[in-house]
């Protein structure tokens, strides 16, 4: 069996099946290897991706990179995107890899027995060269790769609720320690918040 074939199946045991998504997912995390010359599955943290969407995709590049959001060595920025940014934190350099625009259609030339565009997209994925396939270029991040990373053991507390936090991602306003939230990020509301306003209102 091919290196190809047994990512594949690591892949495909965290949904039951094998899909297209999967396929892009796992070839992009191996040609990001060869581009940045790192072998992979890594066992270490030296490789750090970034993939523009959750689901799929994003579970091909952990089986062929071993980079996953538990090692803190998969980061999703949802973009909304089967792209994904694949960083050599030793080196500092970077690849970004994306499907080619055109990959759908010559997906055809390689399963023209297929039944169906998902079904040529699944096997036509499998064969295409990455230079058909996929558009990789070097890039540069924008982003403090150091401070992303932070430091092992860092924590404190939020000096509004309570909370603590790691990995550095406190916000210090006019001297105080702040949780994001606290800060004013919030991706969610107490539910006790709402029923005072109802309260307050009735």
């Amino acid at each position: 069996m091919s290196a190809l074939q047994e990512l594949l199946q690591v892949s495909a045991a965290f949904h039951q099946h094998l899909c297209p998504r999967q396929v892009l997912g796992v070839r992009m995390g191996l040609l990001a290897g060869r581009w940045l010359g790192l072998d992979v599955p890594r066992r270490d943290r030296r490789l750090l991706a970034f993939v523009e969407t959750d689901g799929c995709a994003a579970d091909g590049v952990s089986a062929a990179t071993g980079c996953w959001v538990g090692r803190r060595t998969l980061r999703v920025i949802d973009f909304g995107k089967v792209a994904a940014t694949f960083v050599d934190t030793q080196t500092g350099c970077a690849v970004r890899i994306v499907p080619a625009p055109d990959s759908r259609t010559r997906a055809w030339a390689y399963a023209p027995d297929a039944q169906n565009t998902w079904q040529a997209n699944l096997i036509g994925y499998q064969h295409m060269p990455d230079e058909e396939l996929f558009v990789a270029q070097p890039v540069v991040l924008t982003i403090d790769l150091e401070k992303l990373l932070s430091k092992p053991g860092y924590r404190i507390n939020c000096e509004a609720c309570g909370e603590e936090i790691i990995n550095e991602r406190e916000v210090i306003r006019e001297g105080v320690v702040l949780c994001r939230s606290c800060a004013g990020e919030r991706y969610f509301r107490l539910v006790t918040e709402g029923v005072t306003a109802r309260i307050e209102a009735g």
